[in-house]
């Protein structure tokens, strides 16, 4: 039996779930609730808060001591690269089909603080796309956002940045796609001349566009069943006919209602082509 104060706890957490949908909008409703119970506790022992009240007043009456409780909760874990096989299998099967587009049109859902972004567009660079590509990158948090658009990432991750890329079938010295100053680097703002940096999210806004491929990798696995299927259906309407879905590795259509309307392209790295 759970202990009484788990109970209470997570009592707490679903009424202040409820506040926040009130007072910012931004609806928590279809997170996995282990997830969510496990951040708002850490995230009150990393500011040393005693407990839900206190949590709450900050919450309510400091907007950005919201934005920092935001990105605890949304989950902003990436890497460049991240999993290499999946952009390995992006270049060998996706973009050969894409390059036949005069115009092409990428949706990055969920896309964090860009590394993930980056990767895609040198893949598209390295390809010859990246000059006809257009790629919305959009996020719930503003504030990651905005570390995206800069692209400022740590020195330290670079070597294993670029071991990944090479995995990835990377064409160049990674070293030539950013700067380094000091404990980090930039890198090269052309590669995201053509991206549109846009909040959205995908809990409750709708489809803004029409997409050849939509990437949302290991952002679903936060979700429940309900919203999970509710993803599915926006991404669906946001894919043009014959264009492509990319998920995280833990993440399947195998079981949303729109798994009969895709083909799938490559089953471990979780690329889907709409056919109907």
């Amino acid at each position: 039996m759970k202990p009484k104060t788990d109970e209470l706890f997570e009592q707490e957490v679903e009424a202040l779930i409820q506040d926040i949908h009130t007072q910012y909008g931004y609806d928590f409703s279809g997170y996995a609730r282990a997830s969510v119970y496990r951040r708002v506790k850490r995230f009150l022992g990393q500011k040393h808060l005693p407990g839900m009240e206190a949590l709450r007043d900050r919450l309510f009456s400091d907007s950005f001591f919201f934005e920092n409780f935001l990105q605890e909760i949304t989950v902003n874990v990436t890497e460049m690269f991240r999993d290499p096989t999946f952009f390995l299998s992006l270049r060998q099967n996706v973009l050969p089909i894409l390059s036949t587009y005069p115009f092409i049109k990428i949706w990055d859902a969920g896309c964090s603080t860009g590394e993930e972004l980056f990767s895609l567009a040198i893949l598209l660079q390295e390809e010859g796309l990246l000059g006809r590509t257009k790629i919305y990158a959009t996020d719930i948090n503003q504030k990651v956002l905005k570390q995206a658009k800069e692209g400022i990432f740590p020195a330290s991750s670079m070597a294993a940045y670029a071991a990944a890329y090479y995995a990835a079938g990377g064409k160049r010295d990674f070293a030539e796609y950013y700067t380094s100053n000091y404990g980090s680097v930039k890198f090269n703002a052309s590669l995201v001349r053509n991206v549109v940096f846009y909040p959205h999210n995908l809990a409750s806004d709708t489809s803004f566009n029409e997409f050849h491929l939509v990437v949302c990798r290991n952002v679903l696995i936060y979700f429940n069943r309900q919203l999970q299927e509710r993803v599915f259906n926006l991404f669906d309407e946001s894919l043009v006919s014959l264009g492509y879905l990319a998920l995280g590795k833990k993440e399947t259509l195998a079981m949303s209602g729109i798994s009969p309307r895709y083909d799938i392209v490559d089953k471990s790295n979780r690329i889907y082509r709409k056919v109907s």
